[in-house]
């Protein structure tokens, strides 16, 4: 079931986790609804990653649950997990495709490999080629990964988590070693993918910038271009939150306004550095 209004798309209800009894999420609470964007920021090792992983099950909390699309899924088994996962999408760090697979096999994948999923063996190709298309990759279909930049191979990554249009995008450090430019291209399609599919969006970065570009700009279908939420002095809501994660703790939640006018060090630092 998709997110509606009145059902979050991903919800953390006082969960925490440790690794060997040191504290890795504690006690964090939260909900993402459709259309929503969350950006998490922190230092390392203070649990943005480790966030993400519990969200998709991958790993189980101690205690609290983690709801997605309104359904329980903190004591679900692996093959329970299957289905429900085949509704979001998934950017890891630094693409994570698979090197000996072409472009049009990774982006594939996720159609052939999700058993909710099913999709005549003909619809595959024109699907796989659409989502390369919405990353500007499409003559890209015979090449493999190698063959590829850095900032390319980040777009197939976006192009193989859309294929399936989910309803939660979770991208993780999606900008981590590009170039500003590049940087730029690659948030601009997690806006493009935002806007157009009202898909609920969370992103863990290091980068401050990659937060105030979803908080300040949306995507126009008309142009195809970005442009300022912020329209003849009438501000267009974004629906971009803030997170900033300390140790495990949420030790903040709220607008950019708000981030900025922080006064906490830990946190005032996540804007200064930009």
């Amino acid at each position: 079931m998709p997110a509606g209004a009145d059902q979050s798309a991903l919800r953390f209800d006082r969960v925490s986790l440790s690794f060997e009894e040191t504290p890795v999420l504690d006690d964090v609470s939260f909900d993402l609804d459709a259309g929503e964007s969350c950006v998490i920021l922190g230092a390392a090792g203070s649990g943005k990653t480790v966030l993400l992983k519990t969200a998709l099950g991958l790993v189980k909390p101690d205690s609290g649950r983690v709801i997605l699309f309104g359904k329980d899924i903190t004591g679900l088994k692996e093959a329970e997990l299957f289905d429900i996962r085949a509704k979001v999408g998934v950017l890891f760090q630094e693409g994570g495709l698979f090197d000996s697979l072409t472009i049009e096999e990774n982006v594939a994948y996720p159609l052939l490999n999700q058993r909710v999923l099913t999709f005549a063996r003909s619809e595959i190709r024109p699907r796989v080629e659409e989502a390369l298309r919405f990353v500007e990759l499409e003559h890209t279909l015979e090449k493999f990964p190698s063959e590829l930049s850095g900032g390319m191979r980040r777009r197939v990554g976006i192009a193989r988590a859309v294929v399936t249009e989910p309803s939660l995008m979770l991208y993780d450090s999606p900008t981590a070693g590009l170039d500003p430019i590049t940087s730029y291209t690659i948030v601009s399609l997690i806006i493009k993918g935002r806007d157009l599919r009202n898909a609920a969006t969370m992103i863990v970065t290091h980068r401050y910038q990659d937060g105030a570009w979803l908080a300040d700009f949306r995507y126009n279908p008309k142009s195809g271009l970005l442009v300022p939420a912020a329209n003849n002095g009438r501000s267009t809501d974004t629906r971009t939150k803030f997170m900033v994660l300390r140790e495990g703790r949420k030790v903040f939640e709220g607008s950019r306004a708000e981030l900025e006018a922080s006064r906490d060090p830990y946190i005032a630092k996540f804007v200064k550095q930009q």
